[in-house]
């Protein structure tokens, strides 16, 4: 729960789409479906660990996502969350929380280096082992957070660090309407969501998530990855940032079209450069 629902920059709005745009959008949409041929990213579920860095996270995998999609599939680099999370000093207070605007801008100004989940490989992988989030799985328990990891600027591989950054092209804000959400996704590739998460949420394991019952905790991002029904109940498809083993394989389904957990209403994306 480390994103600050308030504060940040302000990101430029993307204009809504028209009403013939929005008459065209599919009943269901999956990323994994569309791309994961080529961009296997889509399909992977990474692992925050015992540090308040879903901003990073959301922000790095849907940035790694739209990198291979916009290459079609000729760039494969996983951008590291670690870059964000300890590296942008604009962006917040790493493992303390953080904005995902600023990321989203941070990666426009200075780009970011390869680096997977914790010994991943690339220039700078993740820093913290993966540990077990409110659930029993096979890392064991997540430990008290941590200090938020050194920026080392020194790579891990043979690549240097001014080389092996990777950069976004624009950074923006997509409008609070279940259309634009839709056609920024089947557009362009996943987007950053940041919500509330309440107590029943943290026990999810299947089906159409909606709060009914816990207090607020605080604020989380998360990739989003596509839409559908289920039982006549719309959703949103999402990737969580802890690990395969929470959840349904680390993903989960929240519901779509009523701004549930106030989902709807801080959507950041962007697009690459290189």
């Amino acid at each position: 729960m480390g994103t600050f629902l308030t504060g940040g920059p302000v990101l430029p709005m993307k204009p809504e789409i028209s009403a013939a745009e929005a008459a065209a959008i599919p009943d269901s949409f999956d990323s994994r479906d569309q791309w994961g041929a080529k961009c296997p990213s889509t399909k992977e579920v990474r692992d925050q660990a015992n540090c308040g860095s879903c901003w990073a996270f959301g922000a790095a995998e849907a940035m790694t996502d739209r990198l291979c999609i916009f290459s079609n599939g000729s760039n494969t680099a996983h951008l590291s969350a670690a870059d964000l999370n300890s590296c942008c000093s604009s962006c917040g207070m790493g493992c303390n929380g953080g904005y995902p605007s600023a990321a989203w801008s941070y990666w426009v100004h200075s780009g970011l280096v390869s680096g997977g989940n914790y010994k991943g490989g690339g220039c700078f992988p993740y820093q913290l082992p993966n540990c077990d989030h409110h659930t029993t799985g096979k890392y064991g328990p997540c430990p008290e957070v941590v200090p938020t990891p050194p920026c080392t600027k020194k790579c891990e591989n043979q690549a240097t660090w001014a080389t092996d950054k990777h950069f976004g092209s624009s950074s923006y804000g997509v409008p609070a309407r279940v259309a634009d959400i839709q056609n920024e996704i089947m557009n362009h590739g996943p987007v950053e969501v940041a919500f509330s998460v309440y107590q029943d949420f943290l026990t999810y394991k299947s089906g159409v998530y909606h709060h009914t019952s816990g207090s607020m905790l605080g604020g989380h991002a998360v990739k989003m990855i596509g839409w559908g029904v289920d039982g006549g109940v719309n959703y949103w498809t999402v990737a969580n940032s802890w690990n395969e083993d929470w959840g349904d394989l680390g993903f989960f389904k929240i519901r779509r079209g009523g701004n549930e957990c106030g989902i709807e209403g801080q959507v950041v994306a962007g697009l690459p450069k290189n």
